[in-house]
């Protein structure tokens, strides 16, 4: 199992559990919450068979990651993946973030901008500003997310549940697109996860990635369901591309928050195609750097 180490607390260091596998362009899979890299077993597989080099993570708090008390907030996630990404020398990288993942991806760009990074995916993710304010109309009432955190704190394996069931619209796609087995999994998997770590996640979801999307000088791919009851379309997907210099929008019709399971065909298809294309420089803009 190989690790990197991201920074101590108190006794303890706190690592980073990654698989690096192939050869050729690397491709930097950042999974959802509240799940681990696991989550991507339906992309590795089609990435490793078209070249690419696929690394893939957990997250602080989740899966194989050690599960430390802080560093839920957005900085230092993003610092996280900066950490990664130097240890592991990576350049000329595809950065694919879903759900939460892509908070780190635009956040990551803002701050340590593009050197490293060729291209930029988003999946069913929270950019640009999830929470709703005056200014921000399109994003979703706080009293949604103050809901979220009062039930994990309650009886966290029975929001976890409930939530997954909406992750893959199950009453609409189970016994199709998603098995019972698979939702089992997904459970197993986030119930492993850092109780601490899951709830503190909550507030970092309502992170303005305005400013770090307009700072993108990389082409983008969006791809989102819009049936999406976690992370709704119209909030997100919908209205990243209109934020960065060169993006592009896929939507996924009858598509929940979990298509890189439920609609993994068609999220691998635009992916790939994404990748198969040749990155040119995008102009610079007046007023952005």
């Amino acid at each position: 199992m190989s690790y990197i180490t991201v920074g101590k607390e108190n006794s303890g260091t706190i690592d980073l559990y990654y698989e690096d596998h192939g050869t050729g362009k690397p491709v930097v899979l950042i999974h959802g919450w509240p799940l681990s890299s696991k989550s991507w077993e339906k992309q590795v597989p089609a990435l490793l068979e078209s070249g690419y080099r696929v690394v893939a993570y957990d997250r602080r708090g989740f899966g194989n990651s050690a599960k430390p008390a802080t560093g839920y907030d957005y900085d230092t996630l993003a610092e996280d993946l900066h950490r990664l990404m130097t240890e592991l020398d990576l350049t000329g990288a595809t950065l694919v973030g879903f759900s939460m993942g892509g908070g780190e991806v635009a956040r990551y760009l803002g701050t340590y901008g593009s050197d490293r990074v060729e291209k930029a995916v988003f999946i069913s993710a929270v950019p640009p500003f999830l929470l709703k304010t005056s200014e921000n109309p399109e994003g979703v009432e706080g009293s949604v997310f103050d809901g979220i955190m009062e039930s994990i704190a309650a009886d966290r394996p029975a929001f976890l549940s409930g939530f997954l069931s909406n992750f893959y619209n199950v009453d609409a796609l189970g016994g199709d697109r998603v098995s019972d087995e698979v939702v089992r999994l997904s459970w197993n998997v986030a119930a492993a996860a850092s109780p601490i770590g899951t709830l503190d996640c909550v507030p970092a979801w309502l992170t303005d990635f305005r400013s770090d999307l307009a700072s993108i000088d990389v082409p983008v791919l969006v791809i989102h369901g819009d049936a999406d009851r976690i992370v709704p379309f119209a909030a997100s997907g919908k209205r990243t591309p209109g934020l960065v210099r060169e993006g592009r929008l896929v939507v996924v019709e009858g598509g929940p928050h979990g298509i890189t399971w439920t609609h993994a065909a068609e999220v691998n298809r635009e992916l790939l195609d994404f990748l198969r294309e040749r990155a040119r420089p995008l102009e610079p803009v007046a007023g952005l750097s």
